[in-house]
Parts: C-alpha cells; structure tokens; sequence
C-alpha cells in the first residue's frame, strides 16, 4: 500500500527525523551521482526530497508520484516540477530519462513487476536507476513511526535478484540511514557520529535502506538480416489490361 503525501511530507519536512533522514539518504545519492548536467532526472514515489540538487543542472527534472499516494507542489517557490501519474502508466515517453530514482515506490507497489517494466521502458539505452528500499534486517524496516516501515522490505539479494530479473544490469550498491529511527534528544543528537561509524560496518546489519544502481543495457541484434521485398500491390491489376496465361 502506498503513504499518504501528506505523511510523507510531513515526515520529511516538518519532522528533525525526517530531516536527517532526508540527509542521509541525500547525502549517499549525491556520491554516487554527483552530478547530472544536462540530463533528464526522474524520481518515482515520494523521491522529490533528494532531486533537489539536481535541480540546477539538469535539462529537465520530474517528479512523478502515484495516484494513490497523491501529488504536492514542488519544489516550493519554484515552477511546479511534480506530476500525478497511474502506477505503471507515466506520462514521459519511452527512452526519455537518462536517471531514475525510486523511494518509496517499489516496496509500497500492488503491482511491483508492472512498475519495474514500467521503469525499464522510460530509460534510455544506458541510463541508470538508483532503486531506494528498506533493509529488512535494519531497525528502520521494524519501526511504524517512519515511512520505512510500511510495505515489502527486502534483502540486498532480493532486491538485486529481482531488478535482474526485469533485464537491469546490477552496477553496484551502498547503503545509508545508519542513525537509530527515534525521536528521542539523545539519539538526535549523537545521529551524526552514528552515521560516519555506520559506514564502516556491514550495511547488511547495520543500514536502514539499500540504494542499488542499475543500468539499461540494450544489445545489438546478431546474425545475417534479411530485408522483405514488399509485393507491388498495382501487379494486381496486370490481368485487366495484360492477361497472363495461367498454368495447367
């Protein structure tokens, strides 16, 4: 089931949790992307927080979210970039996104392998997609108070496994949300030092989200073509005019 907006934005924006998740995540997308100049950027599900930076550079940026997690303005105080779209339906032709980033779509999906197709078909030949999901073995995954924890969480291998299995090609992956998910003062405060000794541990038990990196890799066809000679449709009059005997 996909959040409400409203939640989500609320959790991002108006909450020091969100903000610092929203940071970190950020924080982990940016060194695996630092720049995207003159490039289409799309983010799927509620990924508008961490395409800002994007913003600046790029020839165009879109933030597409479902219809039943709903639509906000955004960016604030800026021309409205954000686009309410069918799940497996986006209004961007195909080949058109040379980066794509997903948060809080694949897990929340009713219909994940449409989505993934989905996914496949906006990217052009070569582009990547940076897929955002819970670690099922994280404290994030375990916690109803943040948006991590509603839908499918996955494992590393799952989660690779299944973009495998809709034609991406797995490129790498990293790990971030290390800081534990409570609003007490204490861990606010000591999330940062968290965060930097986080990185340093396994991200399969230590990591609130896995961000996989995928590209769209399209192959040549091989082999001898053969061109098809088309029949001349105006030989279908030839016997009006010019009768040709017919065989025994």
């Amino acid at each position: 089931m996909h959040l409400d907006v409203q939640d989500l934005r609320n959790f991002y924006y108006r909450s020091t949790l969100g903000r610092a998740a929203q940071a970190s995540i950020r924080g982990q997308l940016l060194r695996m992307w630092p720049d995207a100049i003159g490039e289409t950027v799309a983010g799927f599900g509620f990924a508008a927080p961490l395409l800002r930076p994007y913003l600046p550079e790029a020839r165009r940026v879109l933030a597409l979210m479902p219809g039943p997690q709903g639509v906000m303005q955004w960016p604030a105080g800026m021309p409205n970039v954000s686009i309410l779209c069918e799940e497996t339906s986006w209004p961007v032709e195909t080949g058109r996104v040379d980066r794509l980033v997903v948060l809080h779509g694949l897990e929340t999906s009713e219909r994940p392998s449409d989505l993934l197709d989905e996914c496949w078909r906006v990217l052009g030949p070569g582009g990547r997609a940076i897929f955002i999901v819970p670690n099922r073995g994280g404290f994030w995954a375990r916690s109803d108070a943040t948006p991590f924890g509603f839908g499918r969480p996955y494992t590393l291998t799952q989660v690779e496994n299944q973009l495998r299995g809709h034609q991406f090609v797995i490129e790498r992956h990293a790990a971030a949300l290390y800081r534990l998910p409570s609003q007490r003062r204490f861990w606010l405060k000591s999330g940062a030092m968290i965060e930097r000794f986080g990185r340093r541990l396994p991200a399969m038990m230590a990591a609130g989200v896995f961000l996989v990196e995928v590209s769209k890799q399209t192959h040549p066809q091989k082999g001898h073509m053969i061109k098809s000679r088309r029949t001349n449709p105006i030989r279908v009059l030839e016997g009006l005019s010019n009768p040709v005997a017919e065989p025994a």
